[in-house]
């Protein structure tokens, strides 16, 4: 029989999730080192650099490689000569070492979870609970995994009840380019495959967390149609050109992984859950003997990657910018912008669209008139900083709130992550505005253009708040000009129809 104490497990949680929030796992950063060297698109490219520079950068200042630090993952495998020391639940302990690591003083964690998800939406305010999954195994050992799972990336997971006939590869080449680029790739595809709906979910969220190794199953070949399904699917969406933050290029995914179960002879349960380029997980045994001890990457784990805006990148003065030379920005553009720019997501959106209808106006100290709102809920500073790690979030949630906020507002233009929809194409192209892209994934590497920051209003909303940055050359690119046309769609189909042309030895 092992006693595993209270404490170490506690810690060992805790230690985990701070460990995870500033470390890429090894054979991601390999992976996307990689991609870089491969890519030939400049725009893919220029992404992967910045992804880079910023996992280096967070792993050197131990702050979190993105501003969404996750809605935490727990499996636990626990041997039946297993007992725990204490009288909390193994939940409650799990719990206490999210909150903890979450509230630590030195790396404080953006806190996401909202109770009450479909009435009143309060955030917990420590990112409790965990999603937790408990199985009892032979042994007599604790093994947990652990993982922080970014809201964007997980908006994007899909389920299907295919008929048993169905072909799985089509459903996922059907179902990759309705994700769009919110997941933020590249990353990995964790598929689920049989068993029921809820267990086909559960296979494709367990699978993430195996290590990246498509390269060495190409290398020796597959032994199974689990390996050959991999395989495929991992070739044929790369194919697709999605590319780098959907910007068009070479890789898509880094690797697929797949895990199946028995089925129903009616079903095909079919589930696919990517991860983001904020890759974050840990594997860990309690033995008894104390906490958890995890090694520290190796400093040359990260490849040696700068990144620099380049010369052709057009300098932009927030302060004085017109729409007259918005109107002269083309789609790909790379902008440095310098000045100060307004912050609101979700929550912000809303208020704003409630005021409205109430015949208010905006609040005291928000004028939007010729300015930039950036879609961000940054993370809170510590020490010396003037804001903590503050990356873009999925802009295609804003989109329902476009037109109203170009129209009321005399809004010139949005910052965010991913693509947009045509309902917001459409209010971008009609008020002549814009959409820029930073890189999502890069979040500390932004920051750190962010000179000064303020809470202008709904301080109540916490990270959702509307904040005033100033900022000096923020990188960004432009995803949709004042005519309506996007990268995201051109960049995608151009590098489709050229990698029908490139060796798939190449790739």
């Amino acid at each position: 029989m092992t006693t595993i104490t209270r404490e170490d497990l506690i810690c060992s949680i805790q230690d985990s999730l701070q460990y995870i929030s500033y470390y890429h796992p090894p054979d991601f950063i390999r992976a996307v080192g990689e991609a870089y060297e491969r890519e030939e698109s400049a725009a893919a490219r220029d992404a992967l650099a910045q992804i880079l520079l910023n996992s280096r950068m967070c792993a050197e200042g131990h702050r979190p490689i993105c501003q969404d630090t996750g809605i935490v993952n727990v499996f636990l495998s626990v041997g039946m000569g297993v007992r725990f020391e204490g009288n909390q639940s193994l939940e409650d302990m799990v719990n206490e070492g999210v909150r903890r690591a979450y509230l630590h003083p030195d790396n404080v964690l953006r806190a996401s979870v909202l109770s009450d998800p479909a009435g009143a939406r309060k955030n917990t305010g420590d990112n409790t609970p965990a999603v937790i999954h408990t199985e009892l195994v032979p042994g007599d050992k604790l093994e947990v995994r652990v993982a922080a799972k970014g809201g964007g990336s997980e908006a994007k997971s899909k389920f299907a009840m295919l008929n048993p006939a169905d072909s799985i590869v089509d459903w996922v080449l059907k179902t990759v380019p309705t994700m769009g680029a919110g997941w933020c790739p590249p990353g990995m595809l964790g598929i689920g495959i049989g068993g029921t709906s809820e267990k086909a979910m559960l296979l494709a969220k367990r699978s993430l967390m195996e290590p990246i190794d498509i390269h060495e199953l190409r290398g020796r070949g597959p032994a199974n149609r689990i390996e050959e399904l991999r395989l495929e699917i991992f070739e044929k969406v790369n194919e697709l050109g999605i590319g780098a933050q959907g910007l068009g290029g070479l890789t898509t995914v880094l690797d697929v992984k797949i895990l199946d179960f028995p089925t129903h002879a009616a079903n095909l349960p079919v589930a696919m859950i990517p991860n983001c380029a904020a890759t974050r997980h840990a594997h860990f045994v309690l033995d008894g003997s104390g906490p958890a001890e995890l090694e520290v990457p190796a400093a040359d784990a990260w490849p040696a990657v700068t990144w620099q805006a380049g010369p052709d990148a057009i300098r932009v003065d927030l302060d004085t910018v017109t729409a007259e030379d918005v109107a002269t920005w083309q789609p790909g553009d790379r902008l440095l912008l310098t000045g100060k720019m307004l912050t609101g997501r979700d929550a912000a959106h809303k208020r704003i669209r409630d005021l409205f209808e109430k015949g208010e106006g905006l609040p005291e100290g928000v004028d939007l008139n010729g300015r930039f709102i950036y879609y961000v809920g940054p993370v809170d500073p510590v020490r010396d900083e003037v804001i903590g790690p503050a990356g873009p979030t999925t802009a295609t949630r804003m989109d329902g709130f476009t037109e109203m906020m170009l129209h009321e507002t005399g809004l010139l233009g949005m910052i965010g992550k991913a693509e947009r929809g045509p309902v917001a194409i459409e209010a971008i192209k009609a008020h002549k505005a814009a959409y820029l892209m930073a890189v999502g994934g890069a979040a500390y590497l932004v920051s750190k253009a962010i000179r000064s920051s303020r809470v202008v209003a709904f301080e109540d909303l916490g990270m959702e708040a509307i904040h005033e940055f100033e900022v000096a050359d923020m990188p960004v690119t432009v995803a949709v000009d004042s005519r309506g046309e996007s990268v995201h769609q051109t960049g995608p189909q151009y590098w489709q129809a050229r990698i029908g042309k490139i060796p798939l030895e190449n790739l």
